[in-house]
């Protein structure tokens, strides 16, 4: 009787020729493999149900080392689901400015022409066009009039078209002081941008022009933001090192939360009364620089700068337990003026004294032992003790100088980036636009757009 092999690991007769008997054997085989495969699972169902139980009664956090296969909800049932500020999905950046079509024209089965139909799906396709830059010449042509034999020629007027007699339009300037400025971009970087992707040519001496001329039309708006500043309530102030034709000097910034305004000069404190005026009696935030100290009205100095200091302190003598016990009490004084919250102002008063009273307290004796390694800390804010707390009286105060160390921090970068300027002109320029586009930064403006309407006025 022939036989064959089945899957390589039995050996079979041949059912086309096998006898009766020996088919009645084999089905009698099978139904054996049969039974004993069914009690083989029968044993693996039983345990997979043990290990679910012990997986069970552990709380919900499965086997050490593994992670839970499935996320738990932790609100109470029926408690319905927090909404969600925004939704998770993506939108769609804006209405589409081209639709393609696509449309099946046969049936792939039998041929018959297909028409009409339904969207079925969409798919959004993003993408961007090398658009060469637009040369528009314009042309005033002289016409002679028939009855007084006049020439008569149109004005040259191209106002909010072009600034002065140059070539760029108001578009292309505000769009290269826009890279300069808020992208921080280099003047090679421009020159390469341009001709990649708009076909354009411009030389170096272009392109800074586009930034004097920007600069020299945004005057008036400098000079309102600086009467802005001044009739704040509050301003920030801070100072970062600046260099113009390698010749060190330093840049002043003084700001508000929509406002920030540029300067460039010294580090004496000259530059606080020649920005903030003689007439300027809002609170002045700051650090601790000596620079500031001769501000005749109410002063903030930044308690980050001085927790930074407590901090560093504690650094060079952690084992120290003075000065730890120094630094947590510190640190308690001012975390108890900054969780205060009256509407009452006389209450905000009196809250303020108490700081005052309790902070002096705790740096006297530290300020009065020359072996303390905290005295100098202690002596420094018993010196600017009525400098501390003003945040707790004037709620508008903020105890720190954030806000005109985030104002700089774009200037720095682009130091860092350039090196800083080459003339005075350029610094001049440079001051003009920080604080033209440090301004809109705050207020949430395109830049690009207030910059060219700064050029096209309405």
């Amino acid at each position: 009787m022939a036989s064959v092999m089945v899957g390589g690991m039995t050996e079979l007769p041949d059912l086309t020729t096998a006898t009766r008997a020996a088919l009645l054997a084999l089905v009698a085989a099978q139904q054996r493999t049969i039974m004993q495969q069914q009690a083989t699972i029968a044993a693996l169902e039983q345990r997979v149900a043990e290990l679910e139980r012990r997986l069970g009664s552990s709380g919900g956090k499965g086997m050490p080392g593994t992670k839970p296969t499935t996320q738990t909800r932790t609100r109470a049932s029926g408690q319905p689901r927090k909404r969600r500020s925004r939704g998770a999905s993506r939108r769609r950046s804006s209405a589409p400015t081209q639709v393609v079509t696509h449309a099946a024209d046969h049936c792939p089965d039998c041929g018959t022409a297909l028409a009409g139909g339904w969207v079925h799906r969409r798919r959004e396709v993003i993408e961007l066009s090398v658009a060469p830059a637009q040369i528009i010449e314009h042309r005033y042509l002289a016409r002679v009039c028939a009855h007084c034999r006049r020439r008569v020629v149109p004005p040259a007027d191209l106002e909010g078209v072009v600034a002065g007699r140059q070539r760029l339009g108001t578009g292309l300037m505000s769009l290269i002081t826009t890279l300069r400025e808020a992208g921080r971009w280099p003047v090679a970087m421009v020159q390469w941008y341009l001709r990649t992707v708009h076909r354009l040519d411009l030389s170096v001496g272009a392109i800074v022009g586009a930034s004097h001329r920007v600069a020299a039309a945004g005057q008036g708006t400098v000079a309102a933001i600086q009467a802005q500043i001044r009739g704040s309530p509050a301003v920030q102030a801070d100072e970062t090192g600046w260099r113009e034709n390698g010749v060190n000097g330093y840049v002043w910034s003084f700001s508000t939360p929509t406002a920030a305004y540029f300067t460039h000069g010294s580090r004496e404190g000259v530059m606080v009364d020649s920005v903030l005026g003689a007439g300027f009696t809002g609170v002045l935030g700051s650090d601790f620089y000596a620079g500031y100290h001769h501000y005749p009205g109410e002063h903030q100095r930044c308690w980050v700068h001085l927790l930074r200091d407590i901090h560093d302190l504690g650094g060079l003598y952690p084992k120290d337990r003075a000065v730890a016990r120094w630094a947590k009490a510190v640190r308690t004084v001012y975390d108890r003026a900054k969780a205060f919250a009256s509407d009452d102002p006389r209450e905000r008063v009196r809250m303020r004294g108490r700081c005052e009273q309790a902070l002096a307290q705790v740096c006297r004796k530290p300020a009065a032992d020359p072996t303390a390694v905290q005295g100098r800390l202690s002596r420094r804010m018993l010196r600017h003790l009525s400098e501390l707390f003003v945040f707790v009286a004037r709620p508008e105060v903020p105890a720190d100088n954030n806000g005109a160390e985030r104002s700089v921090r774009h200037l720095v970068t682009s130091r860092k980036i350039s090196g800083g300027t080459r003339s005075p002109q350029g610094t001049a320029t440079k001051m003009t636009l920080a604080t033209l586009f440090g301004t809109w930064r705050l207020q949430g403006r395109d830049p690009l757009l207030a910059c060219f309407e700064l050029l096209v006025p309405p």
